[in-house]
């Protein structure tokens, strides 16, 4: 009996770096491995888009089309080039109007794309009507999506067989053009048997020619299983990744599915042990200075009770550490659960994922639902689209109250085009006020990195990779780095130092000052006679200083905007008065308690 033909989409270039390194990898250190795995017989790539396309300009100092264009060029034109859409997002982690989708796809297109697979985090059908129609305009494949996941325990209401069915019906109703379905589950923690029923239910429900394939991670430890009951219902594509950015947070390996699957009545797509092997230790080569996460590289039982995607797990812990706190994961990732709960159960992937850890890592540090992260807010008050549950009224209406936002029924799609700060021409006119060419290129980078965009395009960006090779010892095992900024006592007297270290772990401590004493972070304090100071409660970087000496604040007021964890952080004054200092500056790098501002 002839055995049926599966095809294989490799990740390892677009989710197997995001799982891996947060996406943090060199175009120029990974195309040797590209071309490995075109000679191994590889022609279907998934190789940008999704996080893939900002890490570039974030902390790489690369062009993101220029990537694609020289991926094309090495895997010939006829090789299937995949890259991921966030639905209204697109590649944004904010809703984009109408004129800048057709952009999105307009450049995609021109930059090497055949196929964009385009999802929406909530299942919100409305969410994939007009990306979907600019992406088959533009003359690609578009494959439409349907997220999964399991819930925590004993939460009900979506993420069962009936509410795929469900999405699936609403999908075909909206009459959204198609070429292939795909059912992501990007945190990996859905059943094999609810694998099973759901890929059957769409091969019954879908017309025969429809290509269906499942996108799974390892995360949660069951990832082959689904995958060899996803084909045993039907499915005709699977997505897999190479040694050593597959397995654990990532896909699972090409090797182990082509294991999996001997003697059954499947065929990986041709693939051969010995040319995959081949590949592999190319990318291997590739990627041996880079240092790999522990945690990339595991499974954890307790992802399906805090289910967060592999591509998100370790950008979540590359930019803790960053910022000194991967102490605090275990707690961020289990208050996750009721975050999730109250959050409406949109899909626990790219936004919708952020939003839960930001809301999850606001709920540690600054106790439970005090501030809430604006993308988990927005997404509550309806302005991502529907969620598939109601969420909380309660948080519902903390959202409205601190946000200072009503609730919304109107579209994503709809509200991004009643924003003028959203249209295509207020992007060129911020382009080009910032001294650079408005090519359509340049203006979509703006759009999707905002101020980052702009620095990369001015040549100010920095590259921000973790290598083996300016690691020290301590770090590359894992452990907190020692530079960063603390305070010591010294024969009962605090200072305030600076401590710097060298590649070769040489620790330096400089500029040591006495400190001020400062009551806990979370609480403003005294320093003289009505004066108050305002520290910070999470480290983080400077963005924004809306205030300056001498300017009469409201209790209340913000005064400055942190960043972290992708996260915008309110710093209010705590009370009616006038400002008296400000003590960092635009992009400082600030630690937990640092002062940041006095008033009086």
């Amino acid at each position: 009996m002839a055995k049926k033909l599966i095809d294989i989409m490799d990740t390892t270039f677009r989710d197997g770096f995001q799982s891996v390194f947060g996406g943090r990898v060199l175009m120029e250190d990974f195309f040797p491995a590209v071309e490995a795995a075109k000679e191994a017989g590889i022609n279907h790539f998934e190789f940008g888009g999704g996080a893939r396309f900002q890490t570039l300009f974030f902390y790489l100092n690369e062009n993101a089309f220029d990537m694609m264009d020289k991926f094309r060029e090495i895997v010939g034109p006829d090789a299937n080039l995949q890259t991921l859409s966030r639905g209204v997002n697109t590649v944004m982690l904010d809703t984009a109007s109408s004129e800048v989708i057709d952009l999105y796809a307009k450049l995609f297109k021109k930059h090497g794309v055949t196929t964009i697979r385009n999802f929406d985090a909530l299942n919100d059908v409305e969410n994939l009507k007009y990306s979907g129609k600019a992406i088959k305009e533009a003359g690609m494949k578009h494959e439409v999506v349907v997220t999964m996941m399991d819930l925590p325990p004993g939460c009900t209401g979506a993420h069962d067989v009936p509410f795929y069915e469900r999405t699936l019906k609403n999908i075909l109703d909206s009459e959204i053009e198609f070429d292939s379905v795909c059912f992501k589950d990007a945190s990996g923690t859905s059943s094999p048997r609810k694998i099973y029923d759901t890929i059957a239910m769409a091969k019954k429900l879908l017309p025969e020619d429809v290509h269906v394939r499942l996108h799974t991670h390892e995360t949660a430890g069951v990832s082959v299983s689904c995958y060899l009951a996803a084909l045993e219902a039907g499915a005709d594509g699977i997505d897999l990744a190479a040694s050593p950015v597959s397995g654990g947070t990532s896909q699972p390996d090409i090797l182990t599915l082509l294991h999996a699957t001997k003697g059954s009545k499947f065929d990986l797509g041709g693939l051969e042990l010995d040319k995959i092997l081949k590949y592999e230790e190319a990318l291997k080569d590739c990627l041996s200075d880079y240092f790999i996460p522990p945690e990339a590289t595991q499974v954890s039982p307790l992802i399906p009770f805090a289910p967060m995607p592999g591509g998100a797990l370790t950008a979540n812990t590359q930019m803790m550490r960053d910022n000194n706190t991967l102490d605090k994961f275990p707690e961020v990732l289990k208050a996750m659960t009721e975050v999730v709960e109250k959050g409406g159960y949109g899909t626990s992937v790219t936004p919708v994922s952020q939003f839960y850890w930001q809301q999850a890592y606001a709920n540690v540090v600054f106790g439970k639902w005090k501030q809430i992260a604006p993308g988990y807010g927005k997404m509550v008050l309806g302005y991502f689209g529907k969620t598939p549950v109601e969420p909380d009224p309660e948080i519902v209406e903390l959202a409205s109250k601190q946000l200072k936002l009503e609730p919304t029924t109107k579209s994503a799609l709809e509200l991004a085009n009643e924003d003028p700060t959203k249209s295509l021409e207020h992007y060129k006119k911020l382009t080009v006020d910032n001294g650079i060419e408005p090519t359509d290129e340049n203006v979509f980078i703006v759009a999707s990195c905002g101020d980052k965009g702009i620095k990369f395009l001015k040549g100010e960006a920095e590259i921000n990779v973790r290598k083996l090779s300016n690691m020290n010892n301590n770090e590359s095992k894992g452990s907190k780095k020692m530079a960063g900024q603390y305070t010591v006592v010294v024969n009962g007297v605090k200072y305030n130092v600076d401590v710097v270290e060298g590649h070769d772990g040489e620790v330096k401590v400089t500029n040591a000052e006495p400190a001020k004493e400062s009551a806990p972070a979370t609480t403003p304090t005294t320093s003289g006679p009505g004066s108050v100071e305002i520290h910070t409660q999470t480290p983080g970087n400077v963005w924004k200083i809306l205030v300056k000496p001498g300017d009469s604040v409201k209790e209340g007021d913000t005064i400055m905007i942190l960043e972290a964890m992708k996260m915008e952080i309110d710093i209010p004054a705590p009370q009616d008065g006038v400002i008296k200092t400000i003590d960092v500056k635009v992009d400082d790098t600030v630690s937990d308690g640092q002062l940041l501002a006095t008033m009086e």
